[in-house]
């Protein structure tokens, strides 16, 4: 069994998630303008996955499924290195490659040729052993066959060498991504490598932290290998704790209620519950004054946040003077889509001004009924959709949504001019100029529970009362709810109630926890998803 990392992603100060292709071409920068050796991007990635194989399963032997391409070359560096310190290795040939391997500096690695039915021994192997046999007796199987550019389902050989590899019994560690996975989209058209450990080269792939890829990822690991700086905004950011530390608003020493972020939280009276969990949630989230507009008969109930001040949202005048007078406007829980309801967000909306807001729940449902101008121009606006949300307001199904999930939040951020958090796991926010950040935390299903999209809502509502600019807004309201869920340890007995209590833990990113990896050069790590 894999070890599995403490609680956070461990991360580097800057953890970008580039797709395949941009990682591709970012090879060819590399080599072509920046005058990075390709030898040298080659040597560091095999190392540094031998040094990580090493640390973590120091006993037995290893085997390597060896591509054609540089995940082969790859592979073969690591199987030399462990070589080198006294571990039994054997390269299990499954592409075509060259009759005199330059990487691996004059070492004479054991060597079988993969073939679907065993096939015979080849050079340096034992008499009598098969590509299978020497699969199944390793400890350790490397996976360098296919790597991030695959394109489609493994054709025939390379998914009988998939599937051999999964048979075996040893950890499987894959290089970059593993095979079978679409280091684009997480996709997994065809047969696919079930990891226990995947070693991104330089950042990990954007296709490994998304489902249905990332299930057969096991703990993904990123190490640093000679790349220059990364480049900019059209990469993927992963929200980790060296991000949230940069992004956390700071409350300066002499200050007051008013001047540290001030929250309206127009909420319904059906679902009092979910007025109570957002304003909360914004409190934890170091929210100086919250107020919840919502009916008269829910006045009693919301006196369960004795902290946050009530305002009748029947009041037309009083619903105005709220949102005028707060920071950030949070619209939807347990909202209503009645004709009152939609009044009083049409309300709110007109009092917005430039204000930030975050909608969310009944308020998306409310504004997927209305005309595209029903928002106010200028004012920086987060919707929070959960896929059948998205579906609805972008008048196409759930199952479309969820097959792109990528594409249907920046298509919808860019089209709207909206900062765009699609829920899920990951979830994703996208804004209109094309930037994305991908949560790191929430990876579990044990968030799949009523309340815990109120409890998101007002953590949002509450940055951007607090100054943070939307995208980053969003981050931090992913970073706080979703390791604030893990800090639970509760499961699927979790409750988000418990999750608000947990926020202020979650929030300290200076009680993070380090990996047990003691390398420098190891620039992320994050465990299963559970």
């Amino acid at each position: 069994m894999v070890p599995v990392c403490p609680g956070k992603p461990f991360s580097g100060p800057r953890v970008r998630a580039p797709t395949s292709r941009q990682a591709a071409e970012f090879d060819r920068v590399s080599i072509e303008e920046r005058g990075v050796p390709e030898p040298a991007l080659m040597e560091n990635a095999g190392r540094q996955t031998a040094l990580i194989v090493q640390h973590l399963f120091p006993d037995g032997p290893v085997a390597a499924l060896v591509g054609s391409g540089n995940n082969g070359g790859d592979a073969l560096v690591c199987l030399r290195c462990l070589a080198a310190w006294g571990r039994s290795v054997t390269a299990v040939m499954v592409g075509n490659r060259p009759a005199v391997e330059s990487v691996l500096h004059g070492w004479d690695l054991p060597t079988v040729r993969f073939r679907p039915d065993g096939g015979d021994a080849g050079k340096g192997a034992a008499a009598g052993d098969s590509s299978w046999r020497v699969l199944c007796e390793a400890a350790v199987v490397v996976d360098g066959l296919l790597g991030t550019g695959i394109r489609g389902a493994p054709r025939a050989r390379c998914a009988a060498a998939i599937a051999a590899a999964n048979a075996a019994g040893g950890v499987t560690v894959a290089l970059d991504a593993p095979s079978g996975v679409d280091g684009e989209t997480g996709a997994v058209p065809g047969a696919v490598v079930r990891a226990d450990l995947t070693v991104g080269f330089g950042w990990p792939k954007l296709g490994t932290l998304l489902h249905p890829g990332r299930m057969h990822c096991g703990r993904v690991v990123a190490v640093e290998i000679a790349f220059p700086p990364a480049p900019g905004a059209d990469w993927a950011e992963l929200v980790t704790a060296a991000s949230v530390s940069r992004w956390k608003p700071r409350r300066p020493p002499v200050t007051h209620k008013n001047a540290v972020g001030a929250v309206t939280i127009l909420a319904g009276s059906a679902m009092p519950g979910a007025a109570i969990l957002a304003a909360r949630s914004a409190f934890r989230c170091g929210a100086g004054l919250v107020r919840v507009c919502t009916s008269r008969d829910a006045r009693d109930l919301i006196l369960d946040v004795p902290e946050a001040l009530f305002v009748d949202a029947a009041d037309e005048a009083a619903l105005r003077d709220a949102v005028g007078a707060g920071d950030a406007l949070a619209a939807g829980p347990g909202l209503g889509t009645g004709d009152a309801a939609s009044r009083q967000l049409e309300i709110a909306l007109r009092a917005l001004g430039r204000r930030p807001a975050v909608l969310d729940a009944d308020a998306l449902t409310l504004l997927s009924r209305a005309p595209a101008d029903t928002l106010p121009g200028g004012a920086p606006i987060v919707v929070t959709p959960h896929p059948g949300e998205m579906a609805r307001l972008t008048d196409t199904s759930v199952a479309a949504v969820q097959d792109d999930r990528l594409g249907a939040a920046r298509t919808f951020a860019a089209t709207r001019g909206l900062v765009t958090l699609l829920k899920g796991t990951p979830s994703l926010v996208a804004d209109p100029h094309g930037r994305l950040l991908v949560s790191t935390t929430a990876r579990t299903s044990a968030l799949a529970v009523a309340g815990m999209g109120d409890v998101l809502t007002g953590a949002v509502g509450a940055f951007l009362a607090q100054g943070a600019p939307p995208l980053k807004a969003s981050g931090l309201a992913l970073h706080a709810t979703g390791r604030a869920a893990s800090a639970t340890g509760l499961g699927a007995a979790m409750m988000p109630s418990d999750v608000v209590e947990a926020i202020p833990g979650a929030l300290d990113v200076d009680a993070e926890p380090v990996t047990e990896l003691p390398f420098p050069f190891v620039t992320f790590d994050q465990a299963p998803p559970r």
